[in-house]
């Protein structure tokens, strides 16, 4: 068992070192958050959405801007696209396809940003509401990991961060970008919560 326990851990830090190799990926994670400062900049919100445990990110992500995330200053506006209600609502009424696009539908305005996370790519309900978004006049941010998937060929930036063979690889993958993204937000409004 050990051997496994030591195992995981190496899958985890070479997924992690290839991503810190990456100039492309790091490059688009530097756009990503230049994104999301002009969106608020220009009085916008983030919607974000995910199946799973990308929607546990996407709650992750809304909740760490409406909240703080290292030190006390004003909330940003987020939202992630997780209330029962609704999704039992459309899922009932329209497919379990349209929970996400009808919620962008519903409240996505032009300079918005959707933050669509998928590991696969391919999720069909974040493709739809990548599609919603864009005739809403959002800009979109897509949070993969694999490259050239439909999901990241209809964002404005991919972050793609291909984790290896299994979906959990990717998601300490994402969660790591997330943290990047809040910080530089952070940073770049509340520079006073930051000493270097």
């Amino acid at each position: 068992m050990s051997d496994s326990v030591l195992s995981a851990l190496v899958e985890a830090q070479t997924a992690l070192d290839n991503l810190i190799n990456s100039t492309e990926a790091l490059d688009s994670i530097r756009s990503a958050a230049q994104q999301l400062i002009n969106c608020f900049e220009h009085g916008g919100k983030i919607i974000s959405c995910g199946n799973g445990g990308s929607m546990s990110d996407a709650m992750h992500f809304a909740e760490e801007l409406t909240g703080r995330y290292r030190g006390n200053r004003r909330a940003l506006p987020a939202i992630a696209i997780s209330d029962a209600g609704h999704i039992s609502c459309v899922s009932n009424d329209y497919g379990y396809e349209s929970i996400f696009s009808r919620f962008v539908e519903a409240h996505g305005k032009p300079g918005d940003v959707l933050f669509a996370i998928s590991t696969s790519g391919a999720s069909k309900n974040v493709l739809k509401a990548c599609e919603v978004a864009k005739q809403q006049g959002m800009n979109i941010i897509s949070l993969t990991g694999k490259p050239h998937t439909s999901i990241g060929q209809h964002a404005n930036i991919d972050v793609c961060t291909p984790g290896g063979q299994y979906a959990d690889r990717v998601q300490e993958l994402h969660i790591k970008v997330i943290h990047i993204l809040i910080e530089q937000v952070e940073r770049h409004f509340f520079p006073e919560n930051y000493t270097a």
